[in-house]
């Protein structure tokens, strides 16, 4: 059996600066044009994700100790190449790149790459035996010696399948090497983004003055949901989260039959998915005026986000952007009450790099999409958590987020 490598092939931090970012003026119009929700999503800017994928090949090429990588994650595989179908790997070279899928995919694979400029063969056959006796005939005629594998969603099986094909060969386990490329934003990426947080910010403003209405979460949360969809989403981000009175102080909340009431503060965090792209806001509505005490958790969360936007910037370390806005909270006294970390990327999925907390290794860079959402939780006595969506730009963040913050549903 062929060596398994327990090594990684070192592909650093900058691996996002070989995609180029959008420039300022691109992004002010992805966001004009994702912000209009009388523009169909058709007119948007391409996707062009084959950018993407000339940019692995190029890291394959400079890379001695790669000859192929082979992408199994459907996520990543949409990012390259724009196929969205159900089943299908992609072997990577420095000068070629092949989708090998199955007959139910055939025109899909040509129509989508097409679309995406992703210069791919597109490989059909028809059974899992077929692809695989492929898969190994394409890497015996190239003679592969070190054969790139996700290692964070391959399984063993496949991974120990693929190392017997030839002794020669050594599988090399790659970390988060695509993951890093999908977090430069196309300005068409930037665009579908914006219009997943209008639909919600659009969304939130509309039914918040339902909560004076006493529903329980669970009607809150489908009455939400069901206005993003009208509003044009194709489903939402994640399950939405609805948490009142003393269940605000669990951040991840499972909307029940608790009845909201006046007086509740209400956390809501919800997004909406746009063309594969997720949005991502969380709110905390007040039915009727705020208390004193809960007047003062807000502020405190609100100072805490803007400390956290202040320190967001290309180039800027993560964790010190954490830290800026964990600051103000331990000020305050609430450092244990912020449970979690500050903020995490976004895009085909909801969470992705960078990621913002106490122990990230990541650094802000040009085009990234990320969230900011301090918390204090108090258990038994509620929570405030607020979040807005920003993409990084050459003139600092740019919030994709617009629904107002501070948001209190009248009685009258």
């Amino acid at each position: 059996m062929a060596n398994v490598s327990g090594a990684t092939v070192e592909i650093d931090e900058s691996t996002a600066a070989i995609l180029p970012a959008p420039s300022l003026q691109d992004v002010h119009m992805a966001l004009e044009l994702g912000w209009d929700l009388n523009r169909p999503v058709a007119s948007m800017p391409p996707l062009r994700e084959g950018r993407r994928l000339a940019a692995l090949q190029a890291l394959i090429a400079r890379n001695a100790g790669l000859d192929a990588f082979l992408v199994t994650d459907l996520v990543n595989i949409r990012a390259l190449t724009g196929f969205t179908g159900s089943a299908a790997k992609l072997m990577v070279t420095a000068d070629h790149s092949t989708l090998l899928t199955d007959g139910r995919y055939e025109e899909q694979a040509a129509d989508e790459t097409t679309a995406a400029e992703a210069a791919v063969e597109i490989v059909i056959r028809r059974t899992t035996v077929a692809q695989s006796e492929w898969l190994a005939e394409f890497l015996r005629a190239r003679s592969v010696t070190s054969l790139g594998l996700e290692a964070a969603t391959i399984s063993w099986s496949a991974q120990q399948s693929l190392a017997s094909i030839d002794e020669r060969m050594t599988c090399v386990p790659m970390f988060h090497l695509v993951e890093r490329l999908r977090r430069t934003k196309s300005t068409g990426e930037i665009a579908r983004t914006a219009r997943a947080a209008a639909i919600a910010d659009a969304a939130i403003v509309e039914v918040a003055p339902n909560l004076v209405q006493r529903p329980t979460e669970r009607t809150f949360q489908r009455t939400l949901d069901d206005a993003m969809l009208a509003l044009g989403a194709d489903a939402v981000s994640f399950e939405t989260i609805v948490a009142s009175g003393p269940n605000a102080s669990r951040p991840h909340h499972e909307p029940g039959d608790r009845r909201v009431e006046i007086g509740d503060e209400v956390i809501c965090d919800f997004g909406a998915l746009v063309n594969g792209y997720h949005s991502d806001m969380t709110r905390t509505l007040y039915v009727g005026p705020p208390t004193t005490a809960q007047r003062h958790h807000f502020d405190v969360v609100r100072a805490a986000h803007d400390a956290g936007v202040a320190a967001l910037g290309p180039g800027a370390h993560c964790v010190d952007v954490d830290r800026a806005a964990r600051h103000v909270c331990e000020q305050a006294g609430w450092g244990d009450e912020f449970v979690h970390g500050l903020g995490h990327g976004t895009g085909l999925v909801i969470h992705e790099l960078p990621w913002l907390g106490q122990t990230s290794r990541n650094a802000i860079a040009h085009g990234d999409l990320v969230t900011i959402e301090p918390g204090v939780y108090f258990p038994g006595g509620g929570g405030v958590r607020i979040e807005d969506l920003y993409v990084i730009t050459t003139d600092g963040p740019i919030a994709l987020s617009r629904a107002p913050i501070d948001m209190v549903v009248s009685l009258a």
